[in-house]
């Protein structure tokens, strides 16, 4: 086969991958070797392929790939999340721009578009991931709403509901008013906003006496049901026991008093709306306050807007901030900073409500997850610091509102057969509902029960996930969840450690009393140079695809890698992929080398090509042990770094070139060989991170079954590291460096083999020594016990290297060369001396014009002496 002159990554990714695919390599099934499994965090059956998922499965597949190789059964796991809420929005966009409004259909009508739509969008992400190399088994892939994951997900609820641990609150609640649904907690991101703090004045009843209340909200005062002061405030005992009227809508409130009230804020008095803030409620709740809730669910007002009713809440805000003014009811208005909750999803800022709701008692959940963690080292968090921001979130945590307002997603297994909020019963199926009502002694028809219209938390059925792809929920005790389970890596972003992670660990050991994986490696995030996260906002996120394309799969993740130290966050510079590629082309140029050469059997291997191969054995194991001490530590792009040090510098730019024959002469056959096989091994480890660029140059080496292809090739196997011979060899890089120097600045030609001495002070062993004679060009080396006068020389440590001047160099023309360039710097020193014994000059010129000034004199200074010792050592 002839090898083209250039890697063409395109042809080989399509051609590689579609053999793996064919061959069924990346497919496993139970058997007696040792099972390693990853299950990959579902990207959003909405997602294409950006750079955070391009770090994420790459890292993935390193660890799977390796894994093979090293004779594990490798079982990664794909599948995508059915993402309720970006989900939902997508389609009721897309109706929309029909002409469809998601309120006129019916349940089963609107599932219909978007099953419609995650058909013909949800795999899109999968198969972008095949393009990075990714080798899933594809045979395995899940969706959070296939039949079996969603009767996981009922089997759970129902479990956890007879368990007495889910319930049905009325309680305040995140509220999307865009996607119309709640959200946990840990949806919610709290975004810093410059608004206003409005000065509002009420009227005191049956008084001429009024008070003052500040607020950000002043669209929220038809909700007021009550004024609270402190007790102990004493700038406001006259208004003990009175009332309050509301501005423009006139109700009359109590005025309340409690310790909550902190005197220093606003004015010290504070408005009370029960139904629009968490505080506000626990307050009324006390107090026994009236519920006036003003907002309908896309947070429009009601009819307790009056004749703001149908308006938004922030074309309210702007309309009512006037009216007040020109009732003489606004006192001030100061600029404020503060908080405000938005919607992870649609960015929409979020009101509480007062809502029925479904939730998870957390508290005794736990328990258990938070011991694996940071009590028994169950699962093991790298970075370790992330441990901290777990223990946070766990020792605080908050029953889980499970319940969304919305179509797309598990529906919630609770049906009502009455009117009342009890009136209901939990079951995996109508069927068993209704054998449960008539065991309630309650006679009703199956098509009379009406079952909850809401949906599941996505997070609900993602928390299941390394249970549920083995159907370990449905089938407890089924071969492959026995075999796989736990998993052992999980590969994630630290941005998820509370909303999937902990709560996988959790129903790990609630549903298997066991741990869900050992290790969670936790990636940073992808920033660009500026540290600015990637986003489409800002336009700075590169097209995933795009960069495959410029720069191969391989260029790519090498790049990504390279980018990525441990953990910390991803500075992604393009120019690391095209170090990439340029690293692929690098390892293609030193395979066509070692194949480019003739062989001749009757030579006898040389001494130089011997003691080499022998070293870089060595320096191979040793780079191994390495390279196993960091993936330990989940530090792959040191591991990569390592691989490309080994390759680039210690098999390209030392190994070849000892091995290397003269030029147009064949080489040894035992050496062709030997360096033959220690390619074989740089490649079987360098395959995880650049698997096209391995198999294609793998396979050119020899014809080979597809039962030996690279990909399920034998990790090399360790060997003992002779650290004295990498000593040796790393001192001898030293010498060959030094002749080399003294060649470039001496001009002494390559081709001139020059006499070479030396005073062996260090017992430096001699192994080397015809490899620094090769690698040199010398005629001759010898060790001498007396410094040579007049010749050239350099100091490795203690030892002194002489090249006699006679023959190596033109003296009369370097003495030249050397005393026109000391004239020069001489001259230039004179200027800058010059210009520094000038006061003026000195004391008005930038203070870093001066220390620059000062450099350049230092440095011709150290030139010139430099030159005048070189030139004495010439006459």
């Amino acid at each position: 086969m002839g090898i083209p002159s250039k890697y063409s990554a395109e042809s080989v990714e399509t051609k590689w991958y579609d053999y793996w695919m064919t061959h069924n390599y990346f497919h496993s099934t139970p058997d007696e070797r040792e099972p390693y499994t990853i299950v990959i965090p579902p990207p959003n059956v909405t997602g294409v392929l950006h750079m955070g998922h391009m770090l994420n499965n790459t890292i993935q597949d390193v660890l799977i790939r390796r894994a093979r190789l090293k004779g594990k059964n490798a079982c990664w796991v794909p599948g995508t999340d059915h993402a309720s809420i970006a989900t939902e929005a997508k389609v009721v966009a897309k109706l929309k721009a029909q002409g469809i409004d998601k309120n006129d259909l019916s349940r089963e009508e609107f599932l219909k578009h978007a099953w419609e739509w995650t058909e013909e969008y949800g795999g899109v992400i999968l198969d972008q991931l095949k393009k990075l190399g990714c080798s899933c088994d594809w045979d395995r892939t899940k969706f959070t709403m296939d039949d079996d994951m969603s009767e996981a997900v009922i089997k759970v609820f129902v479990d956890l509901y007879n368990k007495g641990l889910i319930y049905r609150g009325y309680r305040m609640v995140n509220w999307d008013p865009e996607a119309k649904t709640t959200l946990s907690d840990e949806e919610v991101i709290h975004v810093e906003k410059q608004g206003f703090l409005y000065y509002i004045k009420y009227q005191v009843e049956g008084s001429d006496d009024t008070l003052v209340i500040a607020t950000t909200r002043p669209e929220t005062i038809f909700g007021d049901t009550a004024i609270c002061i402190n007790p102990n405030d004493e700038r406001f005992v006259h208004l003990k026991g009175k009332n309050a009227i509301v501005p423009i809508c006139g109700r009359v409130i109590p005025i309340i008093e409690d310790e909550y009230v902190d005197v220093e804020f606003g004015t010290g008095c504070l408005k009370v709306t029960p139904a629009h803030d968490e505080n506000d409620k626990v307050l009324g709740d006390k107090h026994h306050l009236e519920v006036v809730d003003i907002f309908n669910e896309d947070a429009s007002l009601n009819s307790f807007g009056m004749h703001y009713e149908g308006q938004d809440r922030f074309v309210v805000r702007k309309a009512i901030v006037k009216e007040l003014k020109e009732a003489n009811k606004l006192v001030k208005t100061e600029n404020y900073t503060n908080k405000v909750g938005t919607s992870e999803r649609t960015k929409a800022i979020i009101e509480p409500r007062l809502s029925d709701q479904w939730f998870l008692k957390m508290e005794d959940l736990a328990k258990p997850a938070l011991d694996a963690v940071l009590t028994n080292g169950d699962v093991k968090l790298f970075p370790k610091k992330f441990e901290n921001t777990y223990r946070h979130w766990m020792e605080n945590i908050r029953d889980w509102n499970i319940s969304r307002q919305l179509l797309w997603g598990q529906q919630i297994p609770a049906y009502y057969y009455g009117d009342g909020k009890e009136d209901f019963v939990v079951a995996e199926t109508i069927d068993d509902a209704h054998t449960l009502i008539k065991e309630k002694g309650i006679s009703i028809e199956r098509d009379d029960i009406r079952q909850d219209s809401d949906a599941l938390d996505t997070w609900f059925s993602s928390w299941l996930w390394p249970m549920s792809v083995f159907d370990g929920i449905r089938n407890p005790e089924n071969e492959e969840i026995k075999y796989y389970y736990p998993t052992n890596d999980l590969v994630t972003g630290p941005d998820i450690l509370f909303f999937w992670v902990a709560r996988m660990i959790i129903a790990g050991y609630e549903y298997k009393d066991q741990r869900p994986f050992e290790n969670v490696y936790l990636t940073g995030l992808v920033r660009d140079k500026q540290r600015r996260k990637m986003s489409k906002s800002l336009g700075n996120s590169p097209d995933a695809l795009k960069l495959i394309e410029d720069y191969g799969a391989d260029g790519v993740r090498v790049g990504l890698l390279l980018s990525s130290a441990a953990g910390n966050d991803l500075m992604f510079d393009e120019d690391l992929c095209q170090q990439g590629k340029q690293f692929a082309n690098k390892i293609w140029n030193a395979f066509r080398l070692v194949k480019g050469w003739d062989v001749d059997d009757t030579i006898v291997q040389p001494n130089s090509s011997k003691i080499a191969i022998e070293w870089f054995e060595s320096k191979f194991q040793k780079t191994i042990a390495d390279i196993e001490d960091h993936f330990s530590k989940y530090r792959l792009s040191d591991a990569l770094m390592a691989t490309y040090k080994l390759i680039w510098d210690d098999f390209a730019s030392w190994l070849l070139e000892i091995i290397k024959p003269a030029y147009q002469q064949p080489i040894d056959a035992k050496t062709l060989e030997q360096v033959i096989v220690l390619f074989e091994d740089i490649l079987k480890i360098l395959h995880p991170f650049m698997p096209f660029l391995t198999e294609e140059i793998w396979q050119y080496i020899e014809e080979r079954s597809p039962e030996e292809a690279l990909i399920i090739a034998e990790w090399p196997e360790t060997k003992t590291i002779n650290e004295n011979l990498i000593s040796e060899f790393d001192f001898a890089s030293e010498v060959i460096s030094g002749i080399r120097n003294i060649r470039k600045q001496k001009n002494i030609a390559f081709k001139d083999a020059i006499a070479f001495s030396a005073v062996n002070n260090e017992n430096v062993s001699t192994s080397f020594d015809e490899v620094i004679s090769k690698l040199g060009n010398l005629e001759s080396f010898e060790y001498i016990n007396e410094s040579v006068e007049g010749a050239l020389t350099f100091r490795v440590k203690s030892n002194e290297y002489f090249i006699p001047m006679e023959g190596s160099i033109d003296v009369e023309a370097e003495v030249k060369k050397l005393t026109e360039e000391l004239n020069y710097t001489e001259g230039f020193l004179t200027s800058v001396q010059k210009k520094l014994s000038n006061e003026r000059f000195v004391n008005n010129a930038p203070e870093q014009v001066v220390a620059s000034e000062k450099k350049k004199e230092a440095d011709a200074l150290a030139k010139i002496e430099t030159l005048k010792s070189s030139l004495a050592s010439l006459q």
